[in-house]
């Protein structure tokens, strides 16, 4: 793998875990500043809060998670998913996401594990502390899987980031691809 398939690969981690056991190639990406990416994108995805308060508000309803992959090792949780605004309508986020089981127990942990209920929810209603910290912002063309999962029809420019989740103590509670589908301005 050259350098380059590594940075991406890396980027796009866990969802590339997800690519590379169906086979798949990942989509391709370009990094690109965070003040480079356009609106509504930048004030969706640039900063370092959770990501459900953020489309909650966005949408103005809660949100739910649609888990369309799940694959659990003995200490964590990957999920490939959906963010859907309750009572239905268009996905508001495509990605994926691993959990380190570990560091939750109790209802949060069978929360997570249920895979209905984001992690940005959980962390929120079980007063979790913990800081977000996106590592990279990206553009992206949606292949097949992500055009199938958003529900697209055509070819249009995506954007996303890589976050880390880290409790109060630095350890890390997930790492997580975000993608939006096309928003209007």
């Amino acid at each position: 793998m050259s350098a380059v398939e590594d940075r991406i690969a890396n980027l796009l981690y866990p969802l590339t875990d997800f690519y590379a056991r169906s086979g798949a190639e990942a989509p391709r990406v370009e990094v690109i500043e965070g003040s480079a990416m356009p609106q509504p994108y930048r004030s969706l995805l640039v900063h370092d809060k959770d990501m459900t308060p953020t489309l909650e508000a966005y949408c103005g309803s809660p949100i739910h998670l649609d888990a369309l992959q799940v694959r659990r090792t003995p200490k964590a949780l990957y999920r490939q998913v959906l963010l859907v605004p309750d009572g239905g309508g268009f996905p508001v986020e495509f990605g994926a996401i691993r959990i380190e089981l570990e560091r939750f127990d109790g209802q949060a942990r069978e929360l997570i594990a249920g895979c209905r209920k984001p992690l940005g929810a959980i962390l929120r209603d079980f007063h979790v502390p913990h800081m977000s910290r996106p590592t990279a912002f990206f553009s992206v063309e949606p292949d097949a899987v992500i055009r199938k999962a958003l529900r697209l029809s055509g070819s249009a420019q995506l954007y996303g980031r890589h976050n880390v989740i880290r409790d109060d103590a630095g350890q890390v509670l997930a790492e997580v691809v975000e993608i939006l589908p096309p928003l209007a301005a």
